[in-house]
């Protein structure tokens, strides 16, 4: 052994690591041996199954609700529109990973993950492991994009009056998979990457020959305009008859200043390359300044591997501002405890410990305008250091145009409001990378109504099942803002229920009960941000599922097995294995 190996043996953080590791793995083995549901025989089985279930989408929440069902003895049929597993995280940089502490991102019970924070490349690991060792791989069609899920004809007509003694079946797409018992959508809220069009931004030759089209051909604005904002709506609606000559000045004062709009962007065009944040494995950074449009998840994710990659500097324009909380799993924890699901007049008090413990040193980085508890904060330790340190500009403002080297932006102060700033301000960069998130998944292949209006993502029972029939199942599909994590025992439990509603039709909820608590949530969340629906805590997730079970006490037989998976096993696997133990030990 060299003299380095013998210092690094006698160093306290090397053994300080290691027995940390060792016990991090050690809590890991004692929740796969409490947990994970064990794994059909063979990709033959079940045999004899409870019920058949479609699962759209293969990425983390797919595979997990899939091998929770058939470990459960129920068939599953998983539909991907791509060509592998892994959803959102198979198409990340190879740098991201997770914001939370793996033991806080257990997606499956059968999970073991080598640290706390893994990257992109373990976390889909992972997920091709579980979704191997259940079986699930001739189960899943790959590059099979639904298009069409209905209601078999005469079935669960009676779901209001009783839905103990009526059921739906599904077809999905073409009907080649047979009927289905249930459907679970886990699409997620992430699909494909989202690129906002700013003034001054090179535009494709298919936005170019839309922007033509759209000139009208001798057509009215009005009836050629692809969006409406809010204000034309209202100016609309508020015309009188003698105001259609003053209407039709304005609409030729509109066409003249988008023609010289259209002229300035082809002259005033920025010159440098432009890529998502989702695409950054392959950019090429070093020596250059990057403009970082947004200040989400990615967008700090996307400071980061910037200067990991060599860049100058960077700005970030941040429309918005959202609170950094520290990469700590007690404190990540306690935040994510708090049972309300929005703002209350103690809320401050979590505020004042993380601007203390995360923002020490700039005060003015720390939001004015929003509360801890009304949009998911981003989990980093770095990102203000590095804005102390001069690495990262952090600006708010709003963005008027790019130019052929850089963004205007109209700059705000840290209580204005947006499009409230007043200070013009010019900034350079070479490279511009949107930060600007994905677009959410349409689920408009339904072909029968439910998600009626009110009751539309988010606002569903459970936050994840539709009202109008306790067999559609969203998970991760429907949420918008949370404090908590996405991939951990909750996808497990909502995939329980609705086996449990699939095997005891008693337990059942009518429409009218999963409006109801629907409709409560909103009494008591009134006032909320955003909705009540539109943000919780995981605390509160978990009451939501403690009560239940407590409403309804015929459910409570059923508790073990919802909340830890306990006690359902189909016999058939069991006798599998005692014939495979027996012709082993012969």
């Amino acid at each position: 052994m060299t003299a380095r190996s013998y210092a690094t043996l006698l160093s306290p953080s090397y053994w300080a690591e290691t027995i940390f590791h060792f016990f991090y793995v050690l809590v890991q083995h004692v929740i796969i041996w409490l947990f994970k549901p064990p794994p059909p025989p063979g990709p033959e089985y079940p045999k004899n199954p409870k019920g058949r279930i479609a699962v759209i989408g293969a990425g983390l929440t797919g595979v997990s609700s899939a091998a929770h069902a058939i470990a459960h003895g129920f068939d599953v049929v998983i539909y991907e529109q791509g060509d592998s597993v892994g959803g959102i995280w198979a198409h990340v940089n190879k740098t991201s990973g997770l914001q939370l502490n793996s033991l806080l991102y257990r997606f499956h019970p059968a999970v073991l993950w080598s640290k706390p924070f893994p990257q992109r490349d373990e976390i889909l690991k992972e997920i091709r492991r579980i979704w191997k060792e259940y079986q699930l791989e001739p189960r899943t069609r790959f590059n099979t994009p639904v298009k069409s899920v209905k209601r078999v004809k005469g079935t669960g007509e009676h779901l209001q009056e009783d839905p103990s003694g009526s059921q739906s079946k599904w077809i999905v797409n073409d009907g080649e998979d047979g009927e289905f018992d249930a459907v679970v959508v886990t699409v997620g809220t992430c699909g494909q990457p989202m690129r906002v069009n700013f003034p001054g931004l090179p535009s494709s030759d298919s936005q170019k020959q839309e922007k033509k089209e759209k000139k009208g051909h001798g057509r009215k604005p009005s009836e050629t305009r692809s969006d409406v904002s809010y204000a034309d709506v209202v100016k609309e609606g508020s015309k009188h008859e003698g105001d259609k000559e003053q209407e039709q000045e304005q609409e030729q004062e509109q066409e003249q200043e988008q023609d010289h709009q259209e002229q300035e962007e082809e002259e005033e065009t920025f010159e440098g390359e432009v890529i998502h944040s989702s695409e950054l494995d392959n950019a090429q950074l070093e020596g250059k300044r990057v403009l970082v449009i947004g200040s989400g998840a990615s967008g700090v994710e996307a400071v980061e591997t910037a200067l990991d990659k060599g860049a100058k500097g960077c700005v970030m324009i941040a429309r918005d501002d959202k609170w950094i909380i520290p990469r700590n799993m007690v404190i990540d924890t306690l935040i994510s405890a708090q049972p309300f699901g929005r703002e209350m007049p103690l809320s401050f008090v979590w505020e004042k410990i993380v601007a203390w413990w995360n923002y020490r040193g700039a005060p003015e980085l720390v939001p004015a305008r929003i509360g801890l508890f009304e949009s998911t904060p981003v989990v980093n330790d770095e990102f203000v250091q590095i804005v102390k340190e001069g690495k990262c500009q952090y600006v708010r403002g709003d963005i008027e145009r790019f130019g052929k080297r850089g963004v205007r932006v109209k700059v705000r102060g840290r209580q204005d409001k947006p499009v409230e700033g007043k200070e013009v301000k010019d900034y350079e960069g070479d490279v511009v990378v949107l930060a600007t998130g994905f677009k959410k998944p349409e689920v408009s292949f339904f072909k029968d109504e439910l998600f009626p209006d009110g009751y539309d993502r988010p606002n569903l029972y459970l936050q994840n099942f539709s009202t109008e029939d306790w067999s559609v199942l969203m998970t991760n599909s429907a949420y918008q803002n949370a404090i908590g994590t996405v991939g951990h025992f909750h996808i497990g439990i909502y995939m329980r229920i609705l086996l449990t509603f699939l095997m005891d039709p008693d337990a059942r909820p009518t429409p009218k009960d999963m409006k109801l608590w629907v409709d409560v949530i909103r009494f008591v969340k009134r006032g909320a941000r955003g909705g009540a629906l539109s943000f919780f805590t995981y605390m509160e997730l978990t009451i939501w599922l403690l009560l239940f079970h407590i409403f309804r006490l015929d459910r409570l037989k059923w508790v073990f097995f919802i909340m830890q998976g306990w006690g359902v096993y189909p016999e058939e696997y069991r006798q599998a294995r005692r014939r495979g133990v027996s012709s082993r030990m012969a």
